[in-house]
């Protein structure tokens, strides 16, 4: 094993954190909830091996916060999210203050009562809003209506003090963050169903999910003083779009066009000309 006691690397390349996880997904019906789900009632999911046995997943938390390292661990059911933020909680709670920025990824389907456990104990929830729009098609089938209510609650989180972190989750789902900015602004599902928005309560605004793909990305990674805004100082790593999303409609954005990538200052990519 290699012991790493901080974070180290560059800007380009950077260990900072453990990863693990705490349950699977919910296609598979191996996420793991406090109830069955609707269409496999014999099962309400697995937990990771790293639950097992009891106490483990709280050691391996423990070890690498004393190490100095950031948590990031997935969980994608409510019983998995549940668990991971007592987790959390107690490790803080044992070893002390500090700005540790423990985060869950995906944070995907959640009881109302704890999405504000989020905000209340800096939980940064790291989610991937493409997937609303995908799973949003045949979620409610797997778990029901009422429990769909928590899933991908943007809305919720940010209005309750979360910090949301977006992704892309590629190769799971498509690279272009623009999709997922105009997945959290509409809520629009891939089958046209849901004109209005799958749980469009949950919907947050443009500059919302933009600020989620940029400083709160960067503030994810303990990095918001050198990227996350366009900033003199910081790294010039920006794009420039054929469109305004911030003026255009919000269901137009999925068709704007990349014109130039500058990165580090440089222009790396620049739209030809037809």
């Amino acid at each position: 094993s290699v012991n790493v006691r901080a974070a180290l690397g560059s800007d380009w390349l950077r260990l900072g954190g453990l990863k693990a996880f705490s349950d699977g997904s919910l296609g598979s019906t191996t996420a793991l909830f406090f109830d069955p789900y609707h269409d496999a009632p014999s099962t309400r999911g697995l937990p990771a091996d790293e639950m097992f046995p009891e106490g483990a997943m709280l050691q391996r938390v423990r070890g690498t916060d004393r190490a100095g390292l950031q948590v990031m661990i997935h969980a994608i059911g409510d019983r998995a999210n549940d668990t991971l933020l007592a987790i959390y909680e107690q490790v803080a709670r044992v070893q002390g203050e500090r700005d540790r920025r423990f985060r869950i990824e995906h944070a995907q389907h959640l009881r109302l009562e704890d999405i504000k456990r989020f905000g209340r104990d800096r939980v940064i929830a790291s989610m991937q809003p493409y997937h609303c729009i995908d799973d949003g098609r045949w979620a409610e089938k797997r778990i029901g209506p009422e429990r769909a209510k928590g899933t991908y609650a943007f809305r919720t989180l940010l209005d309750t003090g979360a910090t949301l972190a977006f992704g892309t989750d590629w190769s799971v789902a498509p690279l272009n963050p623009l999709f997922g900015i105009y997945a959290a602004a509409t809520r629009r599902t891939l089958d046209g169903k849901n004109p209005r928005g799958w749980i469009p309560e949950q919907k947050i605004t443009v500059e919302e999910a933009v600020r989620a793909y940029t400083f709160g990305s960067a503030f994810a990674e303990f990095a918001e003083d050198v990227k996350g805004t366009i900033t003199p100082g910081k790294l010039a790593d920006l794009v420039i779009l054929d469109q305004d999303i911030f003026k255009i409609n919000p269901v137009e954005i999925e068709k704007a066009r990349v014109t130039m990538t500058i990165v580090d200052g440089r222009v790396v990519y620049e739209l030809k000309a037809n």
